[in-house]
Parts: C-alpha cells; structure tokens; sequence
C-alpha cells in the first residue's frame, strides 16, 4: 500500500499464495498479529491480515468504530488487495463484523469461518451492568492481566504470547475500545445473519467463558443457512493463540487450498 491508502483503509498484511485467500479479523483487543501462530502453519496460503480501525497500527484511524464501519472496511480491504475469491475468518468481535460483511453478499465470498465468534443474537447475559463493567477490562495492564489470565484463556500461554496480548489489549483507541463492550456487543444482528447466503464454520472452544458452546450453538448456528459446527477441546476464548494448529486445521478442511 502506498501513503494515501494507509490513510483511508485499516492497516493490513497481504501474503501471496495459494487460494481461496483467508481473511483473518481479530478480537476486541487484539490485532492483525493475534493470528500469527495460526497463520504459521499455512504456509502457501494467500493470506491477508488486518489491524481494524482504531486498534494497532490502525489506532490513529478516526471514527466511528461500530460493526458496521469495520465490515466496510474489511470489503475496501479485500478490493484494495485485488482479492476475488477469498473466506472471511472472524475471531470474537471480528466475527460479529464477517457477518456483516457476509451480510451483503459481496462478490468473491466463498464463506465464513466464525471463532469464538460474538453471536448474531446477543445472550441473556449480555446486560448493561455486564457490559459496562466489560469496558473496563483493558484499563490498565493489572485488569487486562486478570482479564486474560481468568477469562480469555484456559490454558496456559508462553509469557512472549502473553506479553503480545497484554500489548495489544493495550494498544487501543480510546473510543475503539469502549465501542464493543457498550454497543456492538449488545447489538442483535440476526436480520443481517439470516442473509449470509454462503457455507460457515463455526468454531468454539470447550472451555470458553466469553462465547461459550451454549451460546454460540443457541444464539448464532440456528441464524446461518448453512453452518457446520466444530469444538475445540481444552481452549478457552483465545481459540488462535491457545489452539493455533487445531484451528488451522479446522480453517483448512473447510476452506481447503485451490
């Protein structure tokens, strides 16, 4: 990308390879490293990765950072990169924004692979006390170690992976990261997930507190016309960090190399 592109679009990461490309969007928190132990084990994949507005190297992007402004912002990515067969892979919130996208039926979609995935109908959980106290999460670097340590994972991480989280929860713009918690968390999005007119995998962790089975089973798959469901033993939230050649198989089985 040129200067004048850095300015209008997220920053992301294009590796050339073969396709059907692999979109990768990250968690609230996270970034376009979040997926780098996932995307090490596929070699020869086209791959993008993206930093979303307001987060990482994306953080001096204005807003707003709603749901919908990051799914435009993924489809400015994909056209930007010149990519026209490709799956969107959704990470938590990032899974929220692939709906979205997939929503609108670009052209070039061959489907969505939901991790972890913030579900189309928001769970009963899901209240303004929840989510206000949720905003707060990553207010200094003790809440986002309790964060991260206690609810993000269920496993235990190298300290060079914990430290990237730690970073990352971090890195932040300030209205970008109170815009999940305080709405997109709470948003209902079933009317757009009904529309997603391509195959999805959803992935969940086993013992994920975030997104738990349940949630994801009961608030997300009935919403999808065309949804397999996977379960990842042993992991918690943070499913690319914490089960990285799992997923990557999971990602590859379903959307496998041309």
């Amino acid at each position: 990308m040129n200067a004048t592109q850095q300015t209008l679009l997220p920053v992301y990461d294009h590796q050339p390879g073969t396709g059907p490309t692999l979109v990768f969007l990250h968690y609230w928190g996270g970034s376009a490293r979040t997926w780098d132990l996932v995307v090490d084990r596929l070699a020869g994949r086209d791959l993008i990765t993206v930093d979303f507005r307001g987060w990482s190297r994306s953080g001096g992007m204005p807003g707003p950072y709603t749901l919908r402004r990051l799914a435009d912002d993924t489809l400015a990515v994909v056209a930007d990169a010149g990519v026209t067969d490709y799956v969107l892979v959704g990470h938590s919130m990032g899974g929220k924004v692939a709906q979205l996208a997939a929503a609108t039926r670009p052209a070039g979609l061959r489907g969505i692979v939901l991790v972890g995935s913030g579900p189309a109908k928001p769970a009963e959980r899901i209240t303004p006390e929840y989510r206000e106290a949720l905003s707060h999460a990553y207010d200094s670097d003790e809440s986002v170690a309790r964060a991260r340590d206690h609810i993000l994972t269920a496993t235990e991480l190298p300290a060079s992976v914990k430290a990237r989280i730690a970073a990352d929860s971090r890195a932040g713009a300030d209205a970008a990261r109170a815009e999940w918690p305080l709405r997109g968390i709470a948003e209902d999005i079933t009317e757009h997930t009904r529309v997603v007119g391509v195959p999805a995998l959803v992935v969940a962790g086993e013992n994920d507190q975030v997104e738990p089975v349940g949630v994801l089973r009961d608030n997300l798959v009935p919403y999808l016309s065309r949804a397999g469901f996977t379960v990842i033993p042993a992991t918690g939230h943070l499913i690319p960090l914490e089960a990285p050649a799992d997923l990557a198989d999971a990602i590859t089985a379903f959307a496998p190399a041309a």
